[in-house]
């Protein structure tokens, strides 16, 4: 739900373009409040996630194993439809207006929290305030900092309004709402709701095993209709091959599979009859981060030659069996914002050693490694555990860079722990990750300087002048096509600065078990419709026990 990036642990299943406009007009009741179709109740679903969230109060956590969960638990004012339209959820309606500084949200009646007080505009105004509190440290307080006034006109209605134009705007209001009938007065950062929230949305919390599993049960005040699956479960299982073993067992409904699995392993009368497969390019990209703190990738010459001595072809072929596209930036190919003209880096050694030697880099004692001040170029690249997909690209990258003279050693760690002791307090010399990304093109959380702290997005350092004018004028220009070349620029910028080696966007490869029924791809992926799946009664494996 919250409609910014996510760290992923693993290729998502939900993959959704960047390619919206704003509407700046207003907006009627919805086709959502039309009842939902009559299909049988009832079973369990269980997913395979291969890391545990972190935290269920969505605006604290960054990584998408925590957004899995708690998007069944809490509901927004707007959200995309599967045609990635903006629509209302808890809304009625919303009307964008003087050039787009002012939006009026009338919200629905009638909404209830999961202990059956009534959600308002008050729990609405509370989460503002509670998300652009220093004391919070959201990472995703920037959109709503935006704000210059936020006021309740009623206990339905809220107006924000905006100095300039924003372009993400409409975006903002895609993120959570909290109640303010249980949070007031507590440290948000120190709380128990973090374990055991309290939502609206179409699933509550049932039970957190830590390690081992997560279950939500369907709710019966969900304000569009109590969901067809009785019981939501996903399960942790921190390694890809163990999670294909269960779900081949039948014991997992729904995995990512990985290249290998999609197009070798699951062939033949047994998958078939089981199974439905599902492939498209997903709306993230996968990386080499670089901690710019560090006193080698401080240089951009540095950053320049490892760069040039990776082949993304032969990480895509390689690693991902052709399940992916070589990547020069952080945007989506086919989307407004892409490049049209930047390609991804192709491999020069030659190219690659004399940027080291300019960088005064020697293999002073001819043991194969290059140093400098007498500190060999020896580095650690951090990935997750259980992601066999990112440690092969590790592996790879290895053995490319040996051939400029450079060791790599590599080092898997747990998901949590990855996140909450590594990547947050920059504890890394270089990171292999994934951004899933927001749909608005508008990246200030990752990129701009102000980012750049403990629990920040930018969590590699990275600091330009040059990046933070053009972010800061792309999100305040309504413009489209003024945008799109300042986006243009930035990426221009960002492949010359290199602070990521930006490495691919890979193929998302879901497969789901064949009861489930209501599955129907869009532009939006298959998630976007799932408190609508069904199992037919004489398809239900499970008989869930109130």
């Amino acid at each position: 739900m919250i409609r910014a990036f996510r760290l992923s642990p693993l290729l998502p299943f939900l993959a959704l373009p960047l390619c919206l406009l704003l509407s700046l007009v207003a907006n009627p009741l919805w086709a959502n409040d039309a009842p939902k179709a009559r299909h049988d109740r009832g079973d369990r679903i269980i997913f395979g996630s291969i890391g545990e969230a972190s935290n269920l109060i969505p605006y604290l956590s960054t990584d998408s194993a925590s957004h899995e969960v708690a998007d069944l638990l809490f509901i927004a004012p707007l959200r995309y439809n599967k045609d990635l339209e903006i629509e209302p959820w808890a809304c009625q309606s919303y009307q964008m207006d003087e050039d787009g500084k002012r939006i009026l949200f009338q919200l629905k009646e009638g909404l209830r929290w999961e202990d059956g007080q009534e959600l308002t505009a008050y729990d609405m105004e509370f989460t503002f305030h509670l998300v652009t509190d220093p004391a919070t440290a959201s990472p995703y307080a920037d959109d709503f900092l935006r704000v210059s006034q936020f006021t309740v006109l009623d206990r339905y209605r809220f107006e924000v309004r905006y100095e300039t134009f924003f372009a993400r705007a409409l975006d903002s209001w895609m993120n959570p709402i909290l109640p303010k009938h249980i949070l007031a007065g507590q440290d948000i950062r120190h709380t128990d709701f973090a374990r055991k929230p309290v939502g609206a949305g179409p699933y509550r919390l049932k039970e957190w095993k830590s390690g081992s599993s997560i279950t939500l049960e369907a709710s019966e005040s969900y304000f569009l209709g109590r969901p067809n699956i009785d019981q939501v479960v996903f399960r942790i299982i921190p390694d890809q091959a163990t999670m294909f073993m269960e779900t081949r067992a039948q014991r997992l409904d729904v995995t990512n599979l990985t290249p290998l699995q999609y197009l070798r392993e699951t062939q033949g009368p047994f998958w078939d009859a089981e199974f439905a497969k599902y492939r498209y390019l997903a709306s993230m990209y996968v990386f080499l981060g670089f901690n710019l703190k560090h006193p080698f990738f401080a240089q951009k010459e540095v950053r320049q030659a490892i760069s040039c001595a990776i082949s993304r072809e032969d990480i895509v072929q390689g690693c991902l069996l052709g399940q992916g596209i070589p990547a020069f930036g952080p945007y989506k190919p086919g989307t407004w914002p892409y490049h049209p003209t930047l390609r991804a880096q192709q491999p020069d050694l030659k190219r690659a050693k004399a940027l080291l030697a300019q960088a005064g880099f020697r293999d002073s004692d001819g043991d194969g490694l290059l140093d400098r001040d007498g500190h060999p170029f020896v580095f650690t690249i951090l990935t997750n555990q259980g992601n066999e997909q990112r440690i092969l690209v590790a592996l790879l990258i290895q053995e490319q860079l040996a051939k400029i003279g450079i060791g790599v050693r590599i080092r898997t760690v747990e998901w949590a722990a990855f996140i909450r002791e590594f990547v947050n307090k920059g504890h890394f010399d270089s990171v292999i990750l994934g951004w899933t990304l927001s749909q608005d093109p508008d990246i200030f959380q990752i990129w701009h300087s102000s980012q750049a702290h403990e629990g920040g997005l930018n969590f590699i350092g990275y600091q330009s002048p040059l990046c933070d004018r053009l972010l800061e004028e792309a999100r305040s220009t309504p413009d489209r096509q003024k945008r799109q070349g300042l986006y243009y620029k930035l990426q221009e910028v960002l492949a010359e600065d290199v602070p990521y080696c930006f490495l691919f966007v890979p193929y998302a490869l879901p497969m789901v078990q064949k009861r489930f029924q209501g599955i129907q791809p869009a532009l939006a992926g298959i998630m976007y419709n799932f408190e609508d799946w069904w199992v037919a009664k004489a398809e239900q494996r499970y008989q869930i026990v109130p």
